[in-house]
């Protein structure tokens, strides 16, 4: 588990730049944290680390938004917003098993996928802690490396 404290936006930006060149296709990133801690804001970070150069809504009505990504082991990157999800049992209509096989996929709030959320995956939790901003992540078994060369960079 690493924890790391985001005294401002660019700090933000930063990690998502240096988290991006380490996904690879089938990675299923899970954003959890209180409206207003900063799940979107850091997607479309990530989402444009990736060399996406569309804007970067938040899914929040549409639920799905999908991203063509060129020269990676994975054609497009997936931003899920269950927001609006009530019933974990509405989940698979929004074609999540088709990211998970082909892309890189970003849930936010992925407690409303209950037992469907894979457990292989990266897990940031977004929180105010005082006056600041603080990203906790930790990862399966597929994660393990990565997170070591996550955490040996510098903010």
């Amino acid at each position: 588990m690493i924890t790391l404290d985001l005294p401002d936006i660019d700090t933000t930006a930063r990690i998502a730049g240096r988290l991006a060149p380490l996904l690879r296709r089938g990675d299923v990133i899970a954003l959890f944290g209180d409206l207003g801690a900063g799940k979107t804001a850091f997607a479309r970070f990530l989402i444009q680390a990736l060399g996406v150069e569309d804007e970067v809504p938040s899914p929040t009505f549409t639920l799905v938004q999908t991203y063509d990504v060129a020269d990676r082991d994975f054609d497009a990157i997936w931003h899920f917003d269950l927001y609006r999800i009530d019933d974990p049992d509405d989940v698979p209509e929004l074609g999540m098993d088709e990211a998970f096989d082909t892309g890189v996929t970003l849930i936010e709030w992925p407690e409303r996928m209950g037992a469907a959320l894979p457990e292989d995956r990266l897990s940031i939790h977004l929180s105010l802690v005082e006056d600041r901003r603080r990203m906790t992540l930790s990862g399966g078994p597929s994660w393990t490396d990565r997170l070591r060369q996550l955490e040996e960079e510098p903010n």
